[in-house]
This record gives structure tokens, sequence and C-alpha cells, in this order.
């Protein structure tokens, strides 16, 4: 049995799970309270939370967000890439396929991709962040038998 902060104004609504933290990134929102949003600009994130006010000055997202957007984009447009060359489109006009639609999808994984690398590290309690969970309840075997 778990509990969990209710998300009224004034309380800490804290992600039960690391699940619901990286969603909160995901969506680019702060991944601790998931209200204010976790970018004041396309990749740069906010200094503090408006809403929770974490420090999020100590992430270290640094490259890992663009590797992952390379990869995950290469191994979509493989197949692609093939199926197109087995068609009777000239190579110009593969690239000129492939091309716009390889940068639009690193674009747009960036940002989704470095929210979750903050909530990985924030959760983790990783480079000065400090490791923060709700509070279990946890059944003892003697509070189970008293109920």
């Amino acid at each position: 049995m778990t509990t969990s902060l209710a998300a009224t104004p004034g309380t800490l609504a804290l992600p039960a799970t690391f699940w619901e933290a990286a969603r909160r990134g995901v969506a680019c929102k702060c991944p601790r309270c998931g209200q204010a949003p976790l970018f004041r600009k396309w990749l740069k994130s906010v200094d503090h939370c408006a809403a929770c006010q974490q420090d999020w000055s100590y992430h270290r997202a640094d490259d890992l967000p663009a590797y992952v957007a390379i990869l995950v984009t290469g191994h979509l447009l493989a197949p692609i890439m093939i199926a197109m060359s087995d068609t009777s489109l000239s190579p110009l006009a593969i690239l000129a396929i492939l091309i716009p639609c390889s940068v639009a999808m690193m674009l747009g994984m960036l940002q989704p991709t470095k929210g979750v690398v903050i909530a990985v590290q924030w959760w983790n309690g990783m480079h000065g962040f400090q490791k923060e969970r709700l509070a279990q309840a946890t059944l003892t075997p003697d509070t189970a038998r008293s109920e």
C-alpha cells in the first residue's frame, strides 16, 4: 500500500514511480511536480521550477539526448531507406524525402529526450540532486495480522 500526495494547490505531488517522472520529462514538465515547464527555451532548461522551486542547474544531459535521437532516427528510417531503394524513385527524390524526415524526427526527439535524461538524473539522485521518494506505508507481518 502506498500513500500519494494529492495534486492540490500548495501540495507537492511527487511521482510515485520512475515511469511517472519519465513521463513528466517527456512532456517537458518538471519531473518532480509535473506542473511547471522544464524548459525556458527549446533545449535550455529552467534554473528553478516555478511551482516546486526544484533547482535544475545540477543536471548534466550533455550529448546523450542527441545520441539517443540519432540512434532512434537511424533505426526507424533504415527500413524505409531500404524499401525506397527498391522503388523507381531517383536517388535525388529519395534524398528529398528522407533528409527532411530525418531532420524533423531528430529535432522533434531532442527536447523530450533531454526531459527524460533530466528526470533520470533527478530520480536517481545523480549530479547533486537529492533522491526523493514518496513515503510508502509498509505492512509488516505483525501489523498485517492486527488488521
